[in-house]
């Protein structure tokens, strides 16, 4: 063991998405100490994470530390003063994907398919919601994940409550047209799109409770929306991802209308890395199990060691 690489698995973290994270990390930790790797677990802590990945003595940070720190760019930078190379995207890529209404002005100006949306910061006196998106309308933290203070809003008497409970997690609060129809994600994996997945949820919409708690939730895959759609869904997964700037992996999020018009909602940039998350259960289709998919992440930031 002593000759190979130290691997530090990341996770955890201060965000709201930690619980999740410590799920992801475990499993990703368990799995490259399967495969004979040395690799040990940091549960991240933002005011000493540069401390803590020195005193490691890791070569290469297999991240999976979801949310804010994690995911937006900071723990990236971190890890580039440090010189240690790290999984996934970098710094500007993961800030950007953080940001889904500047990921969505980005997209919209290289001609890519996003939903109608309004920024609102706090403070600000909010426009007419109704008359410019239409209900019914989505309500969601601009920076946030796993749909934490998120709301469908289906008409005015809805909005205040919504706002509420958007701008108590942060000052940027995104308000989005819905699309009515079929909601999908496409995983990216070394520059290759993964099978689409179609999420069905007999919930108001894909919330936190149906990611990560119920039972009833429906993962179609193969996605039953015909091969034209599930290829155009992957070519236009691998532009996005690349508008960004992004690298080795990550998640990007569609809603499918009901005349099969894809529209991008935003990039996952450090995804869910349980055995039952969408990344994996996208790679098992594609017959990699668990392990080969760790294993294969790991790679892409090995390459760079090796070449700089």
């Amino acid at each position: 063991m002593s000759d190979l690489p130290r691997i530090a698995v990341l996770y955890g973290g201060p965000s709201g998405e930690r619980a999740v994270s410590l799920d992801s990390g475990r499993a990703v930790l368990q799995a490259l100490q399967g495969l004979g790797l040395d690799a040990v677990g940091i549960d991240i802590q933002p005011a000493i994470i540069q401390q803590q990945v020195a005193d490691s003595k890791a070569h290469i940070a297999f991240n999976v530390c979801h949310g804010a720190v994690g995911e937006d760019g900071l723990l990236q930078a971190c890890l580039e003063t440090l010189n240690i190379v790290y999984t996934g995207s970098g710094v500007l890529a993961s800030a950007l994907a953080m940001d889904k209404w500047r990921c969505k002005q980005l997209w919209r100006a290289a001609g890519l398919p996003v939903t109608d949306g309004i920024l609102l910061r706090r403070g600000e006196n909010a426009p007419d919601l109704g008359a410019l998106l239409g209900w019914p309308l989505y309500i969601k933290p601009n920076h946030g994940g796993s749909s934490l203070g998120v709301s469908k809003v289906t008409g005015p008497a809805e909005l205040d409550a919504a706002l509420r409970s958007a701008f108590a997690i942060e000052d940027e609060v995104l308000c989005e047209g819905a699309v009515i129809g079929h909601e999908a994600t496409v995983g990216i994996l070394d520059g290759r799109a993964l099978p689409p997945i179609v999420i069905e949820t007999p919930r108001t919409f894909y919330d936190y409770t149906a990611k990560y708690l119920a039972d009833d939730t429906r993962y179609l895959l193969p996605s039953g929306l015909g091969v034209p759609l599930d290829q155009q869904l992957q070519t236009l997964a691998l532009k996005a991802f690349a508008e960004l700037g992004g690298r080795d992996w990550g998640r990007v999020d569609f809603m499918i209308s009901s005349d099969s018009q894809a529209h991008l909602l935003e990039v996952n940039s450090v995804p869910g890395m349980t055995s039952h998350s969408l990344v994996p259960m996208a790679a098992k289709a594609i017959g990699m199990d668990f392990p080969e998919l760790c294993s294969a992440i790991l790679c892409t930031a090995q390459r760079r060691v090796k070449h700089g």
